[in-house]
């Protein structure tokens, strides 16, 4: 069977892909100027994020008015696709545009949506998302950064001390959607508020955490906060409504995060195919077979993956609930980690080369990238980010098999 679109998101997908190829980015310029973090925005970035915003193909279902067309979700996916196959981001902040930018425009003021969410429509800023604590990773609900309302809810001050950690693009990001707790003396869920914190606001001080792979480059940081003030005003939606927010925020990363991470896949399965005859003439006849074995397994489970992702997609379209969204992200992380840890173990010694692969800057988000060790390294990062696979287990057990707690 093969799946294919209509005529009219074909004809889309051609003006799109017209358009990009006259607009996009420099591959040169790209590769001279690479993002340092998914805080960071190059010059190259802010001037490509505003040409798409300017001619409506940032967030195609939005209105035009927001960087969009009043597409709808299939064209959304078709300009991501394009995007992936010509090597350029939509975006490097995509904790900005994918979360913090839709959260405000749905929750925030009018000042909110015009000094912060257009800022980052326009390539103007870049945001980080504050929810991780030592002590609160997955559950938020324990979180424990407090902030205390100085004043009244107008002109007084929300004082804010605590610490997040793992918060992605801290050391280049313009403002943090900071989720803290507003009332300690309500039950945990409903305590939490969410906050519009400047990251050069006094009292923020940032540590940026190196990891194994590219320590030069670090995206993931601690954030201090010691007495860090903020205008009241910065509240977005209301006092104690963070927990519900929060879920709708997540529901922005995940209701398309399917498409990148399985793209993401089929590119690590891709280059497995062209390495694997030189790699698999280098082995004897047991572990060539065994190794062979393991190939076609995962270029299996990666064609799954993108039918999962599409059937849960098909009835998001529709408009319907889909609990595929809830094993996708599970499996397709799972998947870009065994076909990582497969290659490096056929590959041999050679896969412990730290850096033997040159990047050249040109690539669009989430795809993989470096020694298939390094993407091995990376790829925990993957079975993390937007809900852990440990997590997203109780979800699936809970809300899709409904299967009691234990």
């Amino acid at each position: 069977m093969k799946l294919r679109f209509d005529d009219s998101v074909e004809q889309f997908r051609g003006q799109f892909r017209s358009w990009l190829a006259d607009n996009r980015p420099d591959p040169e310029v790209m590769a001279a100027d690479p993002p340092l973090s998914t805080g960071h925005a190059p010059e190259w970035v802010r001037h490509w994020t505003r040409a798409m915003f300017d001619a409506g193909w940032l967030v195609p279902g939005w209105p035009p008015e927001l960087g969009g067309r009043d597409a709808g979700p299939i064209e959304t996916f078709v300009v991501l696709e394009e995007l992936a196959a010509a090597k350029v981001p939509r975006t490097t902040n995509v904790q900005g545009l994918g979360i913090v930018a839709p959260s405000i425009v749905d929750y925030g003021t009018p000042e909110q949506v015009r000094d912060y969410a257009m800022a980052i429509l326009r390539g103007e800023a870049t945001a980080c998302l504050g929810m991780s604590e030592p002590d609160a990773g997955s559950d938020l609900a324990s979180l424990s950064t407090r902030a205390v309302l100085d004043g009244d809810t107008e002109s007084g001050e929300w004082v804010i001390d605590g610490q997040k950690v793992w918060t992605s693009g801290a050391n280049y990001a313009d403002f943090c959607f900071l989720f803290c707790r507003t009332e300690p003396d309500e039950p945990k869920h409903k305590g939490i508020s969410i906050l519009l914190v400047p990251m050069d606001a006094a009292g923020i001080t940032v540590r940026p955490l190196p990891e194994i792979v590219h320590p030069d480059t670090p995206d993931l940081n601690e954030v201090f906060l010691d007495a860090v003030r903020v205008p009241a005003t910065n509240l977005v939606g209301r006092r104690g409504d963070g927990w519900a927010m929060a879920n709708g925020s997540l529901a922005h990363e995940r209701g398309m995060v399917w498409v990148s991470a399985v793209m993401g896949l089929e590119q690590s399965l891709a280059t497995l195919l062209d390495q694997a005859p030189s790699l698999l003439a280098a082995m004897g006849p047991v572990e060539r077979a065994l190794a062979t074995d393991q190939i076609v397994q995962i270029a299996i489970d990666t064609h799954a993956a993108r039918c999962l992702g599409q059937r849960g997609f098909a009835k998001l379209a529709r408009g319907g609930s889909a609990p595929e969204q809830a094993l996708m992200k599970l499996y397709a992380s799972d998947c870009r980690q065994q076909v990582a840890r497969v290659a490096a173990d056929i590959q041999g010694a050679d896969s412990l080369e730290l850096g033997a692969v040159d990047d050249d800057g040109t690539h669009a988000v989430d795809e993989p990238r470096g020694t298939w060790m390094e993407q091995y390294f990376h790829s925990f990062a993957n079975t993390i980010s937007a809900g852990t696979s440990e997590i997203q287990r109780n979800i699936i057990a809970e809300r899709v098999l409904g299967l009691p707690r234990g």
